[in-house]
């Protein structure tokens, strides 16, 4: 939810990350240039007579060998300048083109959460809701086969005998509209089921907890029986959003187990009575190892995760999906250790099965995006770019991690909303005091429509092994499909600690908690401070030593680009080469190519050096060119028939 991740958990106390915000030049860098072949008009004069008698399908060696034999080897070696040279690669890559295919999972479809805004002049429209142009957009550019989230506001949908009947039938149907378009494009729908409405809580405050579970159970059941029973659209029910806040909820843990195990009977009584599948989950707290009362990672067990899937074992409650969301700058941060040495998908997997439920059941992360404990960060702005970046990264390492699906968190921008949200996590936004009030995209924006652009089938075993760098590989049919990008995390020595900070022992964590109160953590991660100066364990002066290298490592990176040499085996034929990028444009970014060249008599083998700027992200397509006519007659920019893209200026 509204709450980041950037924290460090020790014996209990929550120690914030107090460094500033790290700030860096963006240079302009000119990519590398594939190599072409040399015309013998653009050499200088002294070797123009031999360069005319070099024919003009020779190679570029054979030329400068010609030059070598008519004019000497001082003439050769300056012609041999004149000639294109591919950039030194920093990161070599090799793909067997004819090696393992899987489907590409489906954390990679594009998927985002259609919150924003907080306000509209038209009063039946869903006030949390993102904008309809916003969304409209979206399913004609993207599509809707992905998994979107939607909070369904109970307090919206049922207003009370006094509220305007007409005016909440419009807002029930504007919902439905979405789910109806989700749901016939072949995505999922998680409906977050929040709110109380007025009259059936506690408090009048749509965030209390029911004040009659059994008219908070008919009306869940209700609610669910017209939308999954009747229209049968293909819906995941969430229970409630981000219970573990008071902002969100304002009852105690046993009020969201009571309020979850109504709803699981609901839903359990229509699966009875309609024979269909209908799954219920949760609990979406604010981190997986959140409770109502605060937790570290270093007691996962007392976590509000652990305490639902218990409850829903004992009493045999449908518990179809875990969900939670996870706010950060760090884009392994799935990869964080706990103390029983698992990661966290292995542990919840594992109480699962402790608890008799399929420990295959879908984890999902259902609400994340880039974070560093601020609601308003230029990465998400001025700077959108760093977020684009980040988004393809993090997608990686969530499915390294075991994670199923994602919701990235929002379509747009909160500004003025009547609950007074206010951030700029949208991949839209928008002027409140222009006269349209249009959403404009931000470069994350192209990041899903890269995303979008990605064959059927993915190359499991392409990695760079980079910390930095790395690259998705697909294909379908013929074509191949390489997304590439350069994301530096800024906090990256603070996130390697976080990461691993359940590996440490009380000793070790007391050192570390030490070093934080007498402001040194920082110092010996930067270099100011030698680590093997300070009084600490062996194993904790590891974890700084590395942590520090991290740092060095992306302090170098800030201003310099990485050249990639990929090169593709059994690869074979004519293709057509087109490249997008995201490269320092933060907002209504053109998606066109920006580079395009016919590649011919491809045989065995087919090398391409990538230069990536920081933070920049590059799509390549090789489109395999059967005939001449084909060729012509395809999309120009190379882009999945029956989508519509819009190209801005």
């Amino acid at each position: 939810m509204l709450n980041s991740r950037t924290k460090v958990f020790l014996s209990g106390i929550c120690v914030t990350g107090l460094f500033a915000y790290f700030c860096f030049n963006c240079g302009d860098f000119s990519f590398a240039q594939g190599v072409k072949q040399a015309s013998v008009q653009e050499t200088e004069q002294k070797t123009a007579a031999a360069l005319k008698q070099a024919s003009e399908q020779k190679t570029e060696q054979e030329a400068a060998q010609e030059i070598k034999q008519e004019t000497g080897q001082e003439a050769a070696q300056e012609a041999q300048k004149l000639l294109p040279v591919a950039p030194k690669p920093d990161i070599e890559f090799k793909l067997d083109i004819n090696s393992k295919v899987i489907p590409v999972p489906r954390i990679f479809s594009p998927s985002i959460d259609l919150s924003g805004r907080g306000y509209h002049k038209d009063q039946a429209w869903p006030y949390h809701i993102a904008d309809s142009q916003s969304i409209e957009r979206w399913r004609k550019d993207i599509g809707f086969r992905g998994v979107f989230r939607i909070r369904w506001n109970l307090w919206d949908t049922n207003r009370g005998k006094k509220a305007d009947k007409s005016l909440q039938e419009q807002t029930i149907a504007n919902y439905e509209k979405i789910i109806k378009e989700i749901s016939d494009s072949g995505g999922i729908v998680i409906v977050s089921l929040y709110g109380t409405p007025p009259g059936l809580g506690r408090a009048l405050d749509k965030r209390s907890p029911p004040s009659s579970l059994k008219q908070w159970k008919a009306l869940v059941k209700n609610t669910v029986r017209y939308l999954s029973c009747t229209k049968r659209y293909n819906i995941w029910y969430e229970v409630w959003d981000a219970p573990d806040t008071d902002n969100f909820f304002l009852g105690l843990k046993q009020d969201y187990l009571n309020l979850y195990r109504y709803a699981a009977e609901a839903v359990k009584e229509l699966r009875r009575e309609n024979k269909l599948d209908i799954p219920i989950g949760g609990p979406a707290v604010t981190w997986w190892f959140q409770n109502f009362d605060g937790n570290t990672v270093l007691t996962p067990e007392k976590s509000l995760i652990y305490e639902l899937i218990k409850f829903c074992s004992r009493y045999k409650l449908p518990l179809d999906f875990i969900s939670w969301h996870a706010y950060s700058t760090d884009p392994e941060v799935e990869k964080e250790a706990t103390v029983y040495n698992k990661e966290v998908s292995e542990l919840i997997r594992d109480w699962l099965s402790f608890f008799r439920f399929n420990k295959n059941i879908p984890l999902v992360i259902d609400e994340w995006n880039y974070d560093s404990g601020t609601n308003l960060l230029d990465e998400r702005g001025s700077e959108s770019y760093v977020c684009a970046s980040y988004i393809p990264a993090r997608l990686k390492n969530m499915s390294k991690s075991g994670i199923n699906y994602e919701v990235f968190f929002c379509l747009e921008d909160f500004q003025g909303d009547k609950d007074e949200i206010n951030n700029n996590r949208g991949i839209f936004f928008y002027d409140p005091k222009s006269a349209e009030c249009k959403g404009v995209p931000k470069s994350m924006y192209n990041a899903f429509l890269m995303l979008g652009q990605l064959g059927d089938n993915m190359y499991s075993g392409a990695d760079t092994n980079d910390e930095f760098v790395n690259l998705l590989v697909t294909r379908e049919k013929e074509d191949i499909v390489i997304l590439a990008w350069n994301y530096i995390d800024a906090y990256i020595g603070r996130s390697f600690i976080s990461r691993n900070i359940a590996l440490l022992g009380e000793k070790e964590r007391n050192n570390l908690l030490k070093l934080i109160k007498e402001d040194k953590l920082d110092k010996l991660i930067n270099g100011e401070l030698a680590i093997d100066a300070v009084s600490a364990p062996d194993k904790l002066k590891s974890l700084l030593k590395k942590a520090g290298e991290l740092k060095r490592r992306s302090s170098e990176l800030f201003t310099k680009p990485i050249n990639i040499k990929i090169t593709l085996t059994n690869i074979n034929g004519d293709y057509i080469y087109q490249r997008y990028a995201v490269d320092y444009c933060s907002s209504d970014c053109p998606f066109s190519p920006v580079e395009e060249k016919e590649l011919t008599g491809i045989n065995a083998a087919y090398e391409e050096t990538l230069t990536l700027n920081p933070y920049s992200l590059s799509l390549i397509k090789l489109k395999k060119k059967t005939d001449a006519a084909q060729a012509a007659q395809g999309n120009s920019r190379g882009l999945r028939p029956g989508r519509e893209y819009l190209e801005t200026k």
